[in-house]
């Protein structure tokens, strides 16, 4: 069986949808649901930031029992999986609806009431995704057909975070919302079609030895440890990229979903090229090439100023581009860990559970920890003195990049030497 004859584009359509729905909920959830808090509510950022970090710290925790959930409902009929996940939709749907209506005002009740629904919606994406994830990964039998399996389905998540970035100014948020539940809904619909893979066989140990089964895989540890660095140097400018625009570059507000859209749309359009980039170099090396575009396109945003859209939607495009690899190359990278590890393939639940922890807290990090250094060092939304916009360029233009080449160091050291030296097995062929 060829890579390219695995799954026709149809069935990867099929299974990729829901990502669109779930990365369209996304976007809300981490970039502009902070920004809609501090301006409009009249939050204040160490509040927020708190509120933020704690709601997504106890979020991520619950992602390896939720990993362990899907390893569950993976060993038996994929009706179980489907039913899950119908479930998980509705109340992700109502979840968003009460974020961004809040019913009380007062401080103390907006923020508590932030703090439930920011835990309850995010728990219900998490399976969802998981779930979906984890069925991904079993589809895939090689390095390029989880590579194929990954972008169809980032740049479906991608479609949707350019729809996220626009219908709010388009069409403000009740049809924004309503819009969101009709995809949920289509998406769940199009994944009862999908292809199914053969069940996992249940989980062997009982249910601790398979929730910590991924960290006896020293493979699992050093590429775990590649994507927090990374994905906390993506995460710090995902938080504040609306502040920087708006206080930075001073952008009218019409200009804002333009910046968003282009950012994601030229991930997504950059997608082929990262799948060509694997068939030849590998999963790794690809990546690395990711990490070294992204802080070359985005070390001189700092330079910006009042005024410089135009050189910043340059940035956008080119950082975008660089996304695309960040997006696809570590998931897929992680499918081939769990498919190489065995054991009847009744783990892959557990490795995506952890890996989403290792993401929520990358940005529950960034926010708890950026916004409330920046209020203390002299930054709050609307400022326009000199040193308070320098303070802000720095921790979302130059902090992420430093962090961006640490972490490619990392992936040199952790996972490419490794594999010349005794190559971590990510490139199974299917018997």
């Amino acid at each position: 069986m060829s890579d390219r004859a695995a799954l026709t584009h149809g069935q990867l359509a099929r299974y990729s949808l829901l990502a669109l729905p779930l990365a369209f909920a996304a976007l809300p959830l981490y970039v502009l649901l902070p920004n809609l808090y501090a301006r409009d509510f009249g939050m204040p950022l160490a509040t927020l930031g708190a509120v933020l970090l704690a709601a997504r710290a106890f979020d991520a925790f619950t992602d390896p029992l939720l990993g362990r959930l899907a390893d569950r409902l993976g060993s038996g009929p994929a009706r179980w999986s489907l039913a899950a996940g119908a479930l998980s939709a509705l109340i992700l749907g109502m979840g968003m609806a009460a974020l961004w209506f809040p019913l009380p005002r007062a401080p103390v009740a907006l923020a508590a009431w932030a703090f439930v629904g920011l835990v309850l919606t995010s728990a219900a994406w998490s399976q969802l995704g998981i779930s979906h994830q984890a069925w991904g990964a079993r589809l895939g039998q090689t390095e390029l057909q989880r590579g194929r399996i990954m972008a169809w389905r980032e740049s479906a998540g991608l479609a949707g975070v350019v729809l996220a970035s626009m219908l709010p100014l388009l069409a403000g948020l009740p049809l924004t919302l309503a819009a969101f539940c009709a995809l949920l809904l289509l998406g769940w619909w199009a994944w009862t079609r999908a292809p199914r893979p053969a069940p996992a066989a249940p989980p062997l140990g009982g249910s601790k030895t398979s929730l910590w089964q991924p960290w006896q895989n020293s493979a699992f540890r050093r590429l775990l440890l590649v994507f927090v660095a990374s994905g906390i140097a993506s995460a710090i400018p995902a938080t504040l990229v609306l502040f920087f625009v708006q206080d930075v570059l001073q952008a009218p507000a019409l200009q804002e979903p333009w910046f968003l859209a282009t950012y994601f749309l030229c991930a997504a359009l950059s997608m082929p090229l990262w799948l060509r980039a694997v068939a030849r170099f590998g999963l790794a090396r690809s990546w690395l090439a990711g990490m070294l575009l992204a802080v070359a396109a985005f070390a001189w945003t700092g330079l910006l100023g009042a005024g410089d859209t135009t050189a910043f939607l340059v940035v956008c495009a080119l950082s975008g581009a660089a996304l695309g690899a960040d997006l696809a190359l570590p998931s897929a990278l992680l499918a081939g860990v769990a498919a190489a590890q065995g054991g009847g393939r009744q783990h892959e639940g557990a490795y995506f559970g952890w890996w989403n922890l290792a993401a929520k807290l990358n940005l529950a990090l960034a926010a708890g920890l950026a916004l409330p250094l920046l209020a203390v060092l002299g930054y709050a939304p609307g400022a326009r003195t000199a040193a308070a916009l320098q303070t802000l360029s720095f921790a979302y233009a130059v902090l992420p990049c430093l962090l961006k080449l640490a972490a490619a160091a990392a992936l040199y050291a952790l996972v490419l030497r490794p594999q010349r030296a005794a190559p971590i097995p990510l490139h199974r062929k299917p018997t």
